[in-house]
C-alpha cells in the first residue's frame, strides 16, 4: 500500500536500531533549530523550513490507509513544533485528525510549544518526548541556536506530565567534553519523567565541522576519538565502544537511582526498558 506523508519508519535499515514497528510523519519539511549535531543536514535545504502543500487533506488520506492500531512517530527529523507553529497551528490541526481516528502517537520535539496542545494530547493515546541536552542556557544557545531555552523544555515536560500525559526525556546526544558532565543535572531536573532515552554524539562530516568550528578545542580530540579510534557505522562515526559504554552507564546508573526506565538509541548495548523510544508508555 502506498502512502504520501505517513510512511513506515526505517532508520537507514540500521542493524542496531531497536525501534518496533511504527510509522513516521513530519508535518513540516526541514527544521529551524539549527543544531550543530544534527544528523539530517544531508537532506537538501534541510535548514530551510517549509510548509507542506495541502498538508491536512494529504494526511487525512494517509490516515484512512493505516492499520487500526498503528503507532505514528511525529517527527523523526523535522521538528513538529518550529517557531512558526505558534501562529500556523498546523501540527495542532494534524493532532486533531490523528485523534479522530484514535491512532497511537509518539511526539518527538525540542520545543516547549508542544505544551500548548496538552488539551488535545491528554485525550489521545500518546506520549511526548522532549530533547534536553544541557541545562546550561549559554551552551545550549551555541549548540542548539534556534531551539527554546532548556528550562522552558523542562517546564513543558512537567506541564504535560501534570496533564496526565506520559513524558519521555531525550537526553540526546551526550556530547563528549561538552555536555557529558551536564547529564546528571538534566536527569535531576527531570526526575518526574516516565522514561529516558539517551545516546552519544554520532558525527558526520558536516556536524564535525560545525561543532569544531564553534568549539575548536575539540577538533583534535574528535579526530582521534571518532576517526582514529572510533567506528563508522553506515554513514556516521561513533566513539570507541568503551567510551560510549562509560558515558551511557553514567546515565543508566542515575536513572536506576531515580527509579526511571531508560534505553539507548542506536548504540548496540542492551537495556531493560520495554522500548527504546518510550512507545511502551502508550496504551
Amino acid at each position: 500500500m502506498s502512502f504520501d506523508l505517513v510512511k513506515p519508519f526505517d532508520p537507514w535499515r540500521s542493524r542496531i536500531c531497536t525501534c518496533g514497528d511504527k510509522f513516521s510523519f513530519n508535518p513540516y519539511t526541514g527544521c529551524a533549530h539549527g543544531c550543530l549535531y544534527c544528523y539530517a543536514t544531508y537532506i537538501p535545504k534541510f535548514s530551510h523550513l517549509r510548509v507542506k502543500q495541502r498538508l491536512l487533506p494529504r494526511l487525512e488520506k494517509d490516515l484512512k490507509k493505516l492499520p487500526r492500531d498503528a503507532l505514528i512517530s511525529m517527527s523523526n527529523s523535522s521538528d513538529p513544533y518550529p517557531p512558526v507553529e505558534r501562529e500556523l497551528e498546523l501540527t495542532r490541526q494534524c493532532l486533531s485528525l490523528i485523534k479522530e481516528r484514535n491512532f497511537r502517537l509518539l511526539v518527538i520535539t525540542k520545543s516547549d510549544i508542544v505544551a500548548r496542545d496538552a488539551d488535545i494530547l491528554s485525550e489521545m493515546r500518546c506520549a511526548v518526548s522532549i530533547t534536553v541536552t544541557t541545562l546550561n542556557a549559554e551552551k545550549a544557545a551555541i549548540i542548539e541556536p534556534q531551539a527554546p531555552e532548556p528550562q522552558k523544555r523542562v517546564e513543558a515536560l512537567k506541564k504535560l506530565k501534570d496533564a496526565g500525559i506520559p513524558v519521555v526525556l531525550r537526553l540526546d546526544p551526550v556530547i563528549p567534553f561538552l555536555t557529558e558532565n551536564d547529564a546528571l543535572d538534566v536527569l535531576e531536573a527531570c526526575d518526574f519523567v516516565d522514561h529516558v532515552v539517551t545516546s552519544t554524539l554520532k558525527l558526520r562530516s558536516d556536524s564535525f565541522k560545525k561543532i569544531t568550528t564553534a568549539f575548536p578545542e575539540l577538533r583534535e580530540k574528535y579526530r582521534d576519538l571518532y576517526f582514529g579510534k572510533g567506528e563508522k557505522i553506515q554513514n556516521s562515526w561513533y566513539l570507541p565502544a568503551e567510551m560510549r559504554k562509560r558515558l551511557l552507564d553514567t546515565v543508566a546508573e542515575k536513572c536506576d537511582e531515580l527509579g526511571i526506565s531508560y534505553a539507548f538509541c542506536r548504540e548496540g548495548f542492551n537495556f531493560k526498558a520495554k522500548s527504546c523510544d518510550g512507545s511502551h508508555l502508550i496504551p
